[in-house]
């Protein structure tokens, strides 16, 4: 009982990072499920995808109202984000793929995103930011192409992707940053509905579980967006990003040390 209080306040804790620093929290779900919660591996991936899904819609909302939702370039890049998504779940449920090799990737994936976190933190000018590349702004079909291979990694490890969807709508597309990251969450929304489907059906889904552990993490992201009127909330960004990494560290290490060990 108590276990289950901790890892619904860590849920909530996780939106309201989300809240705070507008991505990248959700990556700490499928850790908290799987270590906290004791879920198997492949079901809190998957699990996972449903948080991404809801705080990509929450977090949508003030980016649509301020016209930074680009339609017609979600149009194009979500299609087959969404198929990639389903078919790296499909492989990710097969019994050949090791819940380690998942848990590696994943553990890979929160290092490269903690770096970004902790570089992104540390600028104090917007000159650092990602510019727009006019020469490549006709590249659609790069887009759609990313869009598909950031979809697979979606699926297969239960993670947003929004720092990679970020940069390919900014540098391939030719967007503004904040027309980008308005973008990028319509997109992770509905390539986490394919990623899940693909694992419906086939991993054991823990449905309540799922359910309030969502519900938890969504009332942290609402907490957290009001927090963050009153917060230097860039300031926080690169101290999570050491947190994350440290998670990742931890990741590794648990699951990887007692296979080295007995090697």
């Amino acid at each position: 009982m108590l276990i289950s209080i901790f890892g619904h306040l860590l849920a909530v804790a996780i939106g309201i990072s989300l809240g705070l620093i507008g991505g990248g929290g959700s990556i700490l779900a499928a850790p908290v499920l799987i270590y906290i919660m004791g879920v198997p591996s492949k079901s809190a991936l998957a699990m996972t995808l449903v948080i991404v899904g809801v705080a990509s819609l929450i977090g949508v909302l003030p980016h649509w109202r301020n016209g930074n939702v680009n339609l017609r370039t979600a149009a194009l890049f979500a299609p087959p984000a969404m198929v990639g998504a389903y078919l790296g779940a499909r492989v990710a449920s097969l019994d050949a793929v090791l819940p380690i090799l998942q848990l590696g990737v994943f553990a890979a994936m929160m290092v490269f995103a903690s770096v970004l976190m902790i570089r992104k933190g540390s600028r104090h000018s917007s000159k650092a930011e990602l510019m727009p590349d006019e020469m490549h702004g006709g590249q659609w079909w790069a887009i759609a192409a990313e869009g598909l291979g950031v979809g697979m990694l979606t699926g297969f490890v239960g993670i947003g992707g929004g720092f990679l969807v970020i940069p390919a709508l900014v540098l391939l597309g030719g967007m503004p940053m904040k027309e980008a990251v308005g973008t990028s969450l319509i997109i992770l929304a509905l390539k986490s509905v394919t990623g899940f489907a693909g694992y419906v059906g086939n991993v054991p889904i823990q449905w309540d579980l799922l359910m309030s552990f969502t519900i938890a993490a969504g009332s942290g992201i609402i907490l957290g967006a009001y927090i963050n009127r009153f917060v230097a909330a860039k300031q926080l960004e690169k101290g999570f990003g050491y947190f994350v990494l440290a998670v990742a560290v931890f990741i590794i290490i648990r699951e990887f040390t007692p296979m080295l060990a007995g090697a």
